[in-house]
């Protein structure tokens, strides 16, 4: 029987590649977009597009309200994807940013995965995947609001996972590094929507590097991998029977993975300082 999933962010990049590549393969995809304006272009693609926000909770409903009204009232899997990033150092981040960003981010998450879990629980079975990142084990300078949502979501996804195990519904979480995708634009418009980084205390250091490293600095990035290695991992974790709980993917990823296993707290700190 064809399986289904639901997938979130797809307007672009890896929630894109994902649907795309997943539909190429038979499933029946869900391929939901925050904007009305996204879901109508997926559409004219032929892909089925809901219209799903996390930070718009009342949007929950209806869309899978859709999925289960086409599926028969099933689902085999949900592909948590989307998020964004305001980077800037966390004394410059207004406490009502760090809300919107814990909404979008992780909260969001957390309010649609209770309302699939009773479907996976009928039917017995289910896959939940959650696209996390290096940041979510890794802390950066300047990314802080950012490591903070995802270190959140690979906790709850840790528990959920435990969990969740004797109803034979599987967590998993991916961890990219760099991955070609409109990710820094939009981290941009956060930081320009959210950060006043003149009256900061580090007015100088915004001058002097901060802005041309969140401008211009990650272009050209030699470890940055297409969309399609996220979709990678994806596919093993709802296809194979025995999925993964972590899926790296880029050599940043594997190479920070190691070192925190490795080194101590202020090694760790020495090396990531300079990122």
């Amino acid at each position: 029987m064809t399986k289904s999933i639901l997938i979130t962010g797809c307007s672009s990049g890896i929630g894109l590649d994902a649907a795309r590549t997943l539909t190429a393969r038979g499933w029946q995809v869900f391929a939901s977009c925050r904007k009305p304006e996204d879901c109508a272009r997926l559409k004219a693609e032929g892909l089925v597009s809901p219209r799903l926000d996390y930070e718009d909770r009342a949007s929950f409903a209806p869309a899978l309200e859709m999925v289960l009204a086409a599926t028969g009232g099933t689902l085999d899997a949900l592909f948590h994807n989307g998020a964004f990033a305001i980077p800037a150092p966390l004394e410059d981040v207004p406490a009502e940013a760090m809300d919107v960003a814990f909404q979008a981010n992780f909260l969001g998450w957390h309010a649609l995965t209770r309302e699939v879990l009773p479907v996976m629980r009928r039917q017995g079975h289910g896959r939940i995947v959650l696209n996390s990142s290096v940041l979510g084990f890794i802390g950066m300078k300047y990314r802080g609001a950012y490591c903070a949502t995802k270190f959140a979501l690979e906790g709850w996804a840790d528990v959920l996972r435990l969990e969740m195990a004797p109803e034979n519904i599987h967590v998993s979480l991916i961890e990219p590094g760099p991955i070609d995708t409109d990710f820094r634009k939009n981290a941009i418009r956060a930081f320009e929507r959210w950060i006043d980084w003149e009256a900061s205390p580090r007015a100088e250091e915004y001058r002097a590097t901060l802005l041309h490293k969140l401008y211009e600095g990650s272009e050209g990035n030699r470890f940055e991998l297409p969309a399609a290695a996220v979709t990678d991992k994806l596919l093993h974790a709802i296809e194979a029977p025995r999925p993964r709980p972590r899926y790296f993917v880029t050599k940043p990823t594997h190479a920070m993975g190691a070192l925190k296993r490795l080194l101590t707290t202020r090694a760790l700190d020495r090396i990531v300082s300079r990122g």
